[in-house]
């Protein structure tokens, strides 16, 4: 499929693009300069306060954002030449890592999933319970994490209504037998995914199967050898696990929710602090690559970057094919330029919408991961900092009418006709059959 960047994607300006291409001497340059950080900081001799940082990124596509600036020398571009961009085992130890932060050999920020800066910053998930403030600076995209199942339920024809599982399921139990389904960190996107698909078919994810935890480049594996029956996780580990026949995917993400946020760019609040224009610079940094990712015309040499031994080790066709909205899912179902691909800078896919972490918080409300009577607005207020988001647009030059006006995207519908109204939550809990709350 071949198609032209979305129009809703806005470029950097033709001057911009021309002035660091290094056209015009001395002149441009402290042009560049001038338009290359907020407030002409090179022009005025004070850049970033730093040219380094540490940021972890998991093997999972909507990383790409962070690849692709390190890659094509955005951070250097914006003053920050010394960027390390750090392979990460598991969400835990992306955790683990930001908890010691930089200056303890950890790291400051990191590709994350969009809950995690949360049940940081709240204690959920550390050591102890011992919070570690953080700032979700950009949503990295939308869509394009997938259900995946065993192929011993080929012939069960579960799709997007997970239904059809769940006699399946009580029949394996009574046999003795544990059902599994993994995800890949609890509270996180793709725990909230899998959950709300397995409640919406009547079948509830904490009584009648084991949840567990698996690395999101341990999907395939596990699943290979019988570890599990069922996982959520983004991409390329859905595609792969089809491309070598072990399993097929019941439906993407994107078709419970669609343009629903997902990975979230987060750092540490005490660095954010420290180095305020070094954050914009790296918002600016990211959010170019994103306008550079979302381009159909860039998805091919993106796979390419992205399959490379030092960053995902995978093929080639394990990348590109659903990063066009080209979907296998390996059951008969073959789906060829949907609008299910993953969107990095279209649909307002790099905003951090306060309205959608309402929504992420609430379903950790749903299933216990924090207190019904949290105070859901306070906590957005206090992690999500789309304040900065719209300070590295502005410098980046983003015309003004695609920086959203409002924090709040407004009522969301899911598949199945529930509505999350974040003026309302409680609303929404309400509505929920399957929960852990009255």
């Amino acid at each position: 499929m071949k198609a032209k960047t979305p129009s809703s994607m806005t470029s950097i300006s033709a001057t911009r693009r021309t002035l660091l291409r290094g056209v015009g001497g001395t002149a441009a340059l402290l042009a560049a300069a001038r338009i290359g950080l907020p407030g002409g900081a090179f022009a005025q001799g004070a850049g970033p306060e730093v040219a380094a940082v540490k940021i972890g990124y998991i093997a999972l596509t909507d990383a790409a954002p962070l690849i692709i600036a390190k890659e094509k020398g955005l951070f250097a571009k914006h003053g920050m030449p010394d960027v390390e961009v750090l392979k990460q085992a598991s969400w835990a130890a992306t955790r683990d890592n930001l908890v010691l932060g930089g200056a303890n050999n950890g790291i400051d920020g990191a590709h994350i999933l969009s809950p995690m800066p949360y049940l940081i910053s709240a204690g959920k998930v550390t050591q102890n319970n011992v919070p570690v403030p953080m700032f979700l600076l950009a949503r990295l995209n939308l869509d394009s994490q997938a259900i995946s199942v065993a192929q011993e339920y080929k012939d069960t024809k579960v799709g997007l209504d997970s239904s059809p599982l769940k006699a399946v399921f009580e029949k394996k139990k009574a046999e003795g037998k544990d059902v599994k389904v993994a995800m890949t960190f609890p509270g996180g996107t793709h725990d909230l995914w899998i959950r709300y698909w397995l409640a919406a078919g009547g079948i509830d994810p904490d009584k009648d199967v084991s949840t567990i935890v698996v690395p999101p480049p341990q999907m395939v594996a596990n699943m290979k050898v019988g570890n599990m029956d069922a996982f959520c996780v983004g991409e390329p580990w859905n595609e792969q696990l089809v491309n070598q026949g072990i399993g097929f995917t019941a439906c993407t993400t994107g078709e419970i929710w669609k343009r629903h946020p997902e990975k979230a760019f987060s750092m540490r609040a005490d660095w954010v602090e420290k180095n305020p224009k070094a954050t914009v610079a790296l918002l600016m940094a990211v959010l170019e690559a994103q306008q550079w990712c979302d381009d159909m015309a860039n998805k091919e040499e993106m796979a390419t970057i992205l399959g490379r031994r030092q960053w995902f080790n995978v093929p080639n066709a394990d990348v590109l094919g659903r990063l066009r909205g080209d979907i296998n899912y390996g059951n008969g179902r073959v789906a060829t330029g949907t609008d299910l691909f993953m969107k990095f800078w279209q649909d307002q896919a790099s905003f951090p919408f306060k309205s959608h972490d309402a929504w992420f918080l609430t379903e950790d409300i749903r299933w216990g991961k924090f207190e019904p009577t949290t105070d859901v607005n306070a906590l957005v207020a206090k992690v999500n900092r789309s304040d900065l988001w719209r300070d590295a647009a502005k410098a980046l030059g983003v015309a003004a009418s695609a920086i959203p006006a409002t924090d709040s995207r407004g009522k969301e519908t899911m598949f199945d006709g529930k509505i999350f109204d974040p003026a309302d939550p409680s609303a929404y809990l309400k509505s929920l059959a399957i929960k852990r709350i009255a």
